[in-house]
């Protein structure tokens, strides 16, 4: 189980200067939703802002440790 802090700071530190807010949507540590505002979105399709997202939590993912991330991404 992450805890929804360990979540907020792996993405806060591949995306430095955003605004990351993760929730765990069950209560059970690998279900979460997560809302980043992040400069480096800007000019990126959606597709592509999320894919920065996964990127610190591909591992995590990929062992099961986090089942599902809701996202919503945007630019200050």
């Amino acid at each position: 189980m992450i805890s929804e802090r360990e979540v907020e700071s792996l993405i806060a530190a591949a995306l430095p200067g955003s605004k990351v807010s993760v929730t765990d949507t069950t209560g059970t540590g690998d279900h979460f939703q997560a809302t980043v505002t992040a400069e480096q979105f800007r000019g990126k399709t959606l597709v592509e802002q999320h894919q920065m997202v996964y990127a610190p939590l591909r591992d995590l993912m990929a062992k099961n440790i986090i089942h599902a991330l809701s996202l919503k991404t945007s630019t200050p």
